[in-house]
């Protein structure tokens, strides 16, 4: 059975930065083959300030716990507020991802990543205010993910099922932990990754809480390496979590993905030796075009290839080509086998939710186009070579599409 289609939260977090930053930065007008099709009409202009303030509000109105004083989306209210009371331990917090009032660790966890990401690289182009914001709504996210590693050689991952208003909830949450017994790699290395990105948020603005984060990352991604499995493999935590959570395409992926953030957020050389010793037995040449919550790969060599861009880490030059691989899938006038577009110009996979692919992708494509930006690098697609500025062009496409 195919996954879930995401909710809406865990594509707010991939269109949060795209759209403003894709309509604040020097981005030519297309033109040429496939990009002669209308965008709006002379005078009609896309409000993206407006949008990327909409998309952060969003996670205030996903909020679960006892609720700030300052929460702008004043028409939610406490919710929650006993969650993990059943297992003994304090749950409370974190994002609903749907109206169903789920709590499920390995999405949230990627939402979270891809919003620190998105700070990380483009929040310096956002309004004071809205950066502000998306920081507080990556700190929602992460003082829940500390929650559920509190407890040595366990790591909680929730999971209830209940269409209500999440204030008007009397059921019984159900809670679901991976350990040593049933290991689950996958969102381990994911909520490494999420509180390693996410302690470069508050590096310079809360270094002490920046430095918990990645204390607890390297725990977390010690936990995912020592104890390799997919928690989907382990009957009753596949009985919570499928069909719509299960790990379709393994743990790999993850392991690579906390490595790397690890990296990013530490420098610590043994996660660059990690990344090196393990790529190839860890699947980091897999070919896809396709990068969410469940497949790393794509958003792992993007990632990846930033040191070997800007010329500080040769040895990972493996890494670059797999992102071109990947990239050149993207771009309709390559040679290479490349994904589908609509006929007015949208990137279309089969299956749900067409956008969790288009709001990804186009991420992507921005974060590459902006590391390739600073080098003299670009994209060999067989007998064409694609610049920063294609790749700036295809994403703004995607985005008015």
């Amino acid at each position: 059975m195919a996954p879930r289609p995401p909710p809406i939260h865990r594509l707010c977090v991939r269109i949060l930065l795209v759209s403003f930053v894709a309509a604040h930065r020097l981005v030519p007008p297309c033109s040429g083959s496939f990009y002669d099709f209308p965008f709006p009409a002379a005078g009609k202009r896309h409000d993206y300030r407006d949008a990327l303030a909409k998309s952060i509000l969003f996670f205030e109105g996903q909020r679960s716990g006892r609720l700030p004083p300052g929460q702008r989306a004043s028409w939610r209210g406490d919710s929650g507020v006993s969650d993990g009371a059943a297992a003994g331990v304090d749950l409370e917090g974190g994002y609903y991802d749907a109206g169903d009032n789920v709590k499920f660790g390995f999405p949230m966890a990627f939402t979270t990543t891809m919003l620190a990401w998105s700070v990380i690289e483009f929040g310096d182009s956002m309004p004071r205010d809205e950066r502000r914001h998306a920081a507080a709504a990556v700190r929602w996210a992460t003082d829940y993910l500390l929650k559920t590693l509190a407890h040595p050689g366990v790591i909680f991952l929730q999971d209830h099922d209940c269409w209500e208003r999440p204030e008007d909830m009397d059921t019984e949450r159900t809670v679901y932990n991976v350990s040593a017994g049933r290991p689950g790699s996958d969102i381990a290395g994911e909520t490494a990754a999420a509180l390693a990105a996410a302690s470069m948020v508050f590096r310079d603005d809360d270094p002490g809480y920046a430095e918990t984060l990645l204390a607890s990352a390297r725990k977390a991604f010690e936990y995912a390496d020592t104890y390799k499995g997919a928690y989907s493999d382990d009957p009753d935590l596949r009985a919570g979590g499928c069909p719509f959570y299960c790990d379709f395409n393994g743990y790999q992926d993850e392991l690579l993905w906390g490595a790397a953030w690890l990296r990013r957020a530490s420098k610590d050389d043994t996660f660059l030796q990690y990344i090196q010793n393990n790529g190839k037995t860890l699947g980091a040449e897999d070919s896809s075009n396709e990068f969410g919550w469940d497949n790393k790969h794509a958003g792992l060599n993007v990632l990846v290839s930033k040191e070997f861009i800007e010329g500080k880490v040769l040895s990972l030059q493996s890494y670059k080509e797999f992102a071109d691989n990947f990239i050149c899938t993207l771009i309709p006038e390559s040679s290479s086998p490349h994904i589908t577009y609509t006929p007015g110009g949208m990137l279309y996979k089969p299956g749900g939710s067409n956008m969790q692919h288009v709001t990804s992708i186009s991420f992507l494509l921005l974060t590459y186009a902006k590391y390739l930006s600073k080098s003299s690098h670009t994209v060999n697609c067989g007998d064409i070579s694609i610049g920063p500025v294609t790749l700036q062009r295809q994403a703004k496409r995607l985005i008015i599409c």
